[in-house]
């Protein structure tokens, strides 16, 4: 029986990018559902994927050739970063043809892609970046959701889709990334080495990222634990999320903070293998805290709009989790895993007032129960109402 893919909040934006631009190049990490989503949105478009060995030698052989066969009804073509030299000659067909929506590129391999597309489509092209599900993309288990299932399931489309064993499922996900990806990118040579470097990049997570520390731990040179971290956030592995830095009288850290595109990428790495482990895990509040960042980024990226997220801490430990900003403006909010309100929940976003001379402003605290709550003017809400609050606000 034909299952319908689950709709993504992105698809309008890509429907409308497609009506104004003659290509349109859908990037993101692997198995976050950029060929579902393109093909589903476009239905009557050919499709190639240049994973295949002889689709990929057809069109690096014979590109005008090749690229013909979309010249009447435009095309989807996969994976764009196997055959780079590719994108020069859809320059030439989408000048000729001259018509909005041609070509749909995916991508899940940031730097090469970007490179070819940069320079040969600048200005021809609309840029998305699809991450996996987001929260309001999956189908709902219960009006109170297990935040500690979510958490070791993650948001990979195929593990929600099919029902995988998640453990299984990013055991398969990170030994394919290791062995195909990256000894593309990058000239790994010990993969058990980068292996251990990435589940202690899970061990820090929601950490200030500390190169020298990172480098020492996994026995590789500073240099090297730089380059790492910036492969696996080309990928859509890990993201730095900014410290904020404002005109403050107050020294603030310089250095980001590193997340998880994946919660329960997360979670495997770090050897949790079912939810009751993340209920007692000592890392079960960062794990919340990476899931509600990348909620944030998900809202930002689904609306095809910059990141725009940052978070703050002073060199007297004062911090604020998420600094979500517009113009002028910030929204701090602040991030608890647990249940019950506390009052040391709002100390962060005061000290992040009184440093900016706008005590009184609205804020978020975003915790694990289920009850909205308003302490002065201190919104407190539950994740599942998050989404609606961030987006809802705007500047005056």
């Amino acid at each position: 029986m034909h299952k319908e893919p689950i709709a993504r909040e992105v698809t309008p934006k890509l429907l409308e990018l497609a009506g104004k631009y003659p290509v349109v190049t859908i990037t993101g990490p692997r198995q976050s559902g950029k060929t579902t989503l393109a093909r589903y949105a476009f239905p009557d478009k050919r499709y190639a994927n240049l994973e295949m060995p002889d689709v990929r030698a057809y069109a690096r052989e014979d590109p005008r050739g090749f690229l013909e066969q979309f010249r009447d009804k435009g095309g989807i073509i996969d994976e764009i970063q196997r055959v780079p030299e590719l994108t020069s000659y859809i320059q030439g067909l989408t000048d000729e043809v001259g018509s909005a929506g041609q070509f749909i590129l995916t991508g899940s391999q940031q730097f090469e892609m970007m490179n070819s597309v940069t320079q040969s489509l600048a200005g021809r092209t609309a840029l998305i970046k699809l991450p996996p599900f987001s929260l309001a993309e999956i189908p709902p288990d219960t009006n109170h959701p297990d935040w500690d299932e979510l958490l070791y399931r993650g948001f990979y489309p195929r593990i929600i889709d099919c029902d995988l064993n998640p453990t299984q499922a990013l055991a398969d996900y990170t030994s394919t990334y290791l062995e195909r990806d990256l000894r593309q990118l990058s000239r790994i040579q010990d993969l058990q080495v980068f292996e251990n470097f990435l589940r202690l990049c899970a061990g820090r997570m929601g950490q200030v990222l500390n190169y020298k520390s990172l480098s020492d731990d996994a026995g590789i040179s500073h240099v090297t634990a730089k380059e790492w971290i910036g492969l696996l956030e080309s990928s859509y592995i890990v993201y730095r999320l900014r410290p904020f830095h404002a005109n403050l009288n107050k020294r603030l850290i310089k250095s980001p903070k590193l997340y998880f595109l994946d919660v329960g990428l997360a979670c495997y790495l770090l050897g949790i293998e079912n939810e009751g482990h993340v209920k007692t895990h000592p890392a079960r509040g960062y794990l919340f805290e990476n899931l509600v960042i990348m909620e944030a980024l998900k809202g930002r990226w689904n609306g095809v709009l910059p990141d725009n997220l940052y978070f703050y801490r002073d060199s007297n430990g004062n911090e604020v989790d998420l600094l979500w900003t517009a113009a002028n403006q910030v929204l701090p909010i602040e991030i608890k895993a647990g249940k019950t309100v506390s009052g040391d929940y709002f100390s962060g976003i005061r000290a992040f007032e009184r440093a900016m001379g706008k005590e009184g402003e609205k804020g978020l605290v975003v915790y694990g129960g289920m009850e909205r709550q308003t302490r002065g003017e201190l919104d407190v809400i539950p994740l599942t109402s998050f989404r609606a609050s961030v987006m809802k606000w705007r500047t005056p």
